[in-house]
């Protein structure tokens, strides 16, 4: 009685109206994954638990994919600790300082490097937080401002990344597809991001600052980074080793990035004469970024000792310190997937497509802006991408199964509103993460970045509406860009009026 039907629907729904409630993620896909075990057994309690362990569980920890994005997440926590025990970061920290000049460059610095480590947003957020906290202090660039930087060039840029953990947990995360294809196609379309980036970008060369993020900025000038008394949200991130140095930096994240790349063209058969396009495209993302991390991660571990800036043991010892990191991510994962394989095995995707089929119509054009909304008002009241993903995207492939373009837009549309329900949330783990990476005061930090993410938002909804019309990237996108050029250039021009005034009252006082 709950196959294919309205029925099978219900433990996915559950999930988000019980995360919406509750604002707790992990609770709520477990008992979703429950309730699917139980319709699926017509409420027989022994038969449930055998389904849920049997086909929900031990399927997913089987699964070679799923069990490759584990691997890869456990390895980047490794990584992380490594370079931070190593000084590696602190003496990047160092370096910078003495190169930058003024406070945009060290600024843009900051963004720079941010959009350099697009492996993964934890592994960002830890890492161009303790390496430019120095830097932007020196300039004195308030800590709202650096978790703002931070924060922006963490989870929009692994989105948009095909080597990163984003791509393989959503390539995990669309069932019977290519998926790393349909990330890759769908990198074009994520409007959230791109805008984002170019907010960030066009705000700091043009020093324009909006809402409270103007009273963080001035009280920096005068020496107070932080604004607020309250100061408790600071983590101690200080390196252990000091004598690290830059290429204690430079060669992990160097070889993270260039071994995930061999490993993901390998996989696709590039070593066997396809062409680089074409590896990429038939690559297996999971076991390529495995693979190309595991090498990377030796390949440091081997570095280290020789060069006596970390005994062979502290080396081990990093391991299971990168795993703990990771445990938030590696749960998020195994739930949403198991989720996905109940409401599969209860056949709710077809159930929705046949439903979207018959009924949907010229609303369809409507629905990559709804899925972005959807997006983001579950992302932001779970504070979290990886279960959006992993709730949404199965639906949208079914909805689309016919229409590849369609398909591409909405799952983008899915992408872009779960970064931007993160981005905006005070509960989400990258949130979180960029407030510490900064060791700014975390409220602070979620107030002085609403307005850009709302401003963003808006127009990246605007956006989705243009191109479920008009199926035209570039009128599209075009808008989302004039609209923030249009903003900013507006707030610059109220500012120099309002200084202008001032000034010449001032002067006529005088």
């Amino acid at each position: 009685m709950f196959y294919r039907n309205f029925w099978s629907l219900v433990p996915s729904l559950g999930a988000i109206l019980l995360s919406l409630i509750t604002k707790e993620v992990y609770s709520s896909l477990f008992l979703g994954v429950a309730l699917g075990g139980l319709f699926y057994s017509n409420f027989n309690i022994e038969k449930a638990i055998v389904f849920i362990v049997d086909n929900g569980f031990m399927k997913v920890l089987s699964d070679k994919s799923n069990i490759g994005v584990l691997i890869f997440l456990v390895i980047l926590g490794t990584m992380v600790c490594l370079m931070n025990k190593a000084g590696g970061s602190l003496a990047f920290g160092e370096w910078a300082g003495k190169k930058i000049k003024s406070r945009v460059s060290a600024q843009l610095a900051t963004i720079l490097l941010g959009c350099l480590i697009f492996i993964d947003g934890y592994f960002n957020c830890l890492t161009v937080g303790s390496v430019m906290r120095p830097v932007t202090d020196k300039y004195k660039i308030s800590r709202a401002k650096l978790a703002y930087i931070i924060d922006s060039t963490a989870a929009p840029i692994c989105v948009i990344a095909p080597i990163s953990s984003w791509a393989a947990a959503v390539t995990g995360f669309v069932p019977g597809k290519d998926g790393f294809t349909l990330f890759v196609n769908a990198i074009p379309y994520n409007f959230y991001a791109f805008l984002t980036l170019i907010m960030l970008i066009l705000s700091v060369a043009l020093k324009v600052d909006l809402g409270s993020m103007k009273i963080h900025e001035n009280n920096a000038l005068n020496g107070d980074l932080f604004t607020t008394e309250d100061r408790s949200f600071l983590i101690d991130t200080d390196q252990e080793d000091k004598k690290g140095s830059v290429l204690d930096l430079i060669i992990p994240i160097a070889l993270l990035i260039s071994c995930c790349i061999i490993g993901m063209i390998y996989t696709g058969g590039f070593f066997e004469g396809a062409s680089f396009k074409e590896a990429f495209a038939r690559s297996d993302a999971s076991l390529g970024l495995s693979t190309g991390s595991i090498v990377a991660m030796l390949i440091t571990m081997a570095v280290y000792p020789l060069r006596k800036v970390l005994s062979f043991r502290q080396c081990i010892n990093c391991i299971s310190e990168g795993y703990k990191s990771m445990v938030p991510a590696i749960m998020i994962f195994i739930l949403a997937c198991t989720l996905k394989s109940m409401i599969d095995s209860l056949g709710a995707t077809s159930y929705v497509a046949d439903l979207m089929r018959t009924s949907a119509g010229s609303f369809s054009n409507l629905l990559p802006a709804i899925i972005f909304l959807v997006g983001c008002g579950l992302a932001f009241a779970t504070g979290t991408s990886w279960g959006t993903f992993g709730i949404l995207i199965p639906i949208v492939v079914s909805v689309f199964s016919d229409d590849p373009q369609m398909m591409i837009i909405s799952i983008s549309a899915c992408l872009s509103g779960a970064v931007c329900g993160d981005h905006c949330s005070p509960i989400s783990d990258t949130t979180i993460m960029s407030s510490a990476g900064a060791q700014s005061n975390h409220i602070n930090h979620v107030y002085t970045q609403l307005p850009y993410a709302l401003i963003v938002a808006g127009i990246s909804f605007i956006s989705y509406i243009i191109l479920g019309y008009t199926k035209n990237l570039v009128l599209s996108f075009g808008f989302g860009i004039v609209s923030i050029v249009v903003i900013l250039a507006y707030k610059k021009v109220k500012e120099y009026k309002f200084y202008s005034k001032n000034y010449t009252l001032a002067f006529n006082k005088k």
